[in-house]
């Protein structure tokens, strides 16, 4: 149940077209189901808007197969990240809608498609080397149910590229930028938009970017306000959080 759901039902008991007892009984299941190597959580969609997510990396392909069909018994989306193809393989026993994204190695289900919410995120990428991080907040977002375009290859090393697109940046209500090397491109975005910028350092660089440490500290200590910092490739957490951002942004 989403927070969506829950919102339909409550109006549906204030309408008398739903019995007080039989809400309770949709909404009484357990929070969360123990099964052999994890305990998935159902309520995290109507606590925070959004089912479990699975983090393949390190799990078995069996653990994944379970998790996944447990989440999808009550869940219309699934997202899953950091997934190899043995991973997809996976997934897809569990459900035969999953879907493959290559680039940003994340396994998608749906059910049935989110619903549109408001909002326009907007994703930049510094270099070619960064799209798979940009990528995986792409479809994150996307997840959501956001509309989300993608810029790649706006980098500063030629500003005029970025430059050319302030109308999407203007535009956006929350915008991701993911750069390696040096990580100055969030700061630049950040001088020039008017809404929240999450930036995300990857560890595209040479040595002494120590797999992608610097781009992390030129981040953290940005100049321009209104930027967030998030862990080292971490394209999921950003398109997340932009999710949450510009749902929050588009309804006030």
């Amino acid at each position: 149940m989403t927070q969506e759901d829950f919102r339909k039902l409550l109006k549906k008991v204030w309408a008398q077209k739903v019995s007080v007892e039989d809400a309770l009984r949709q909404v009484r299941l357990e929070p969360f189901e123990e099964i052999s190597c994890a305990r998935v959580d159902h309520h995290r969609a109507v606590r925070c808007g959004f089912p479990e997510v699975i983090f393949c990396q390190g799990k078995r392909p069996e653990d994944i197969t379970e998790i996944a069909r447990t989440i999808l018994k009550r869940a219309n989306v699934l997202l899953a990240t950091r997934a190899s193809a043995e991973a997809f393989e996976a997934v897809r026993r569990a459900h035969p809608k999953a879907e493959y994204h290559e680039l940003a190695r994340c396994v998608t289900v749906k059910k049935k498609d989110p619903e549109p919410q408001p909002g326009r995120i907007l994703v930049l990428c510094a270099g070619t080397a960064d799209i798979p991080v940009a990528e995986e907040a792409r479809v994150t977002a996307s997840m959501f149910g956001c509309q989300v375009g993608i810029l790649c290859d706006v980098g500063v090393a030629g500003i005029h590229r970025l430059l050319a697109s302030m109308e999407e940046i203007h535009e956006a209500d929350c915008i991701v930028v993911v750069a390696g090397m040096e990580g100055a491109l969030p700061s630049v975005v950040g001088g020039l938009a008017d809404c929240p910028v999450i930036a995300v350092p990857t560890s595209v660089g040479y040595g002494a970017s120590f797999g992608g440490l610097a781009p992390l500290l030129t981040m953290l200590n940005t100049c321009a306000a209104g930027v967030a910092t998030v862990n080292i490739d971490n394209g999921f957490g950003a398109g997340y959080m932009a999710a949450m951002i510009a749902r929050k942004r588009a309804r006030d």
